[in-house]
């Protein structure tokens, strides 16, 4: 499914709502918003959350937070930064909570990446999750004047200060194959590819492009971007969006909206 955010702070959503995730229309005031599989986030802009979709292993009790200023939804969990740069994490069991000094996260569906204020950054492992295997996407603890992070579900990359890329984890596709790339200003990550926004509007993307989630090449005056599961989808200066990839559930089926706003949390 796919999440929009409007500029008036209510939301539109498409696609699969087996477990009502789309089920955002009353939701007001929201300033960002998150989509992991089966649940969506918002944040307010009282620094609350409201949460809807599978609630399996606690993921959308997030009634009691308050302070929040950024959120990310994954599979298994909600993570919410707060705004001293702390952690708090509803759903399955991880060590996130112990972090201190974070000023960005992004939860993937294995493991959560924190940014520090030092541009380095942190990872922690989504621990009851079955089957969890590392393959390398918590090798960044090396990486420094780190700006913006994504995690995906067995790669992690980095935006660094001077518009270049870093990725550690799997490359069976190719998803970490971003060494190349300049002029980058955000970076967000699916199952097996990575895409990146450059400072001209354009888009970059590698790795898997079985439904032709990479095929952005024609895309122009892209202010922002996300990556889904075997989708990507561009928001416009103008408020309008683009899509490419998997339709399978409807979750592309946004075209026509507007008046999207970019997520000033993220």
């Amino acid at each position: 499914h796919t999440v929009g955010l409007k500029s008036d702070g209510t939301v539109v959503a498409v696609g699969d709502n087996y477990n009502g995730q789309i089920d955002v229309e009353g939701w007001t005031d929201i300033v960002a918003v998150s989509a992991s599989w089966d649940h969506t986030v918002g944040l307010k802009s009282d620094g609350t959350v409201v949460a809807v979709g599978d609630n399996y292993d606690g993921r959308c009790d997030v009634e009691g937070w308050t302070d929040i200023v950024d959120i990310s939804a994954t599979r298994y969990l909600t993570v919410g930064l707060k705004s001293d740069g702390t952690v708090v994490v509803a759903g399955d069991r991880n060590y996130a909570k112990e972090w201190t000094d974070i000023v960005d996260i992004s939860a993937g569906n294995y493991h959560i990446a924190g940014l520090k204020s030092d541009g380095t950054v942190v990872a922690a492992e989504v621990t009851s999750v079955n089957g969890n295997h590392n393959f390398g996407q918590y090798d960044i603890e090396e990486w420094t004047d780190i700006v913006d992070i994504s995690a995906g579900i067995s790669h992690t990359v980095g935006l660094k200060s001077d518009g270049t890329v870093v990725a550690a984890g799997e490359n069976n596709y190719g998803e970490i194959n971003v060494n190349g790339w300049t002029d980058i200003v955000s970076t967000s990550v699916g199952i097996k590819h990575t895409v990146g926004l450059k400072l001209d509007g354009t888009v970059v993307a590698v790795g898997d492009n079985s439904e032709g989630q990479c095929d952005v090449e024609g895309w122009e005056d892209i202010v922002a971007i996300s990556a889904g599961a075997y989708y990507t989808v561009g928001l416009k200066s103008d408020g309008t969006v683009v899509v490419v990839g998997d339709n399978s559930e409807g979750q592309c089926e946004i075209t026509s909206w507007s008046d999207i706003k970019v997520d000033q949390y993220n």
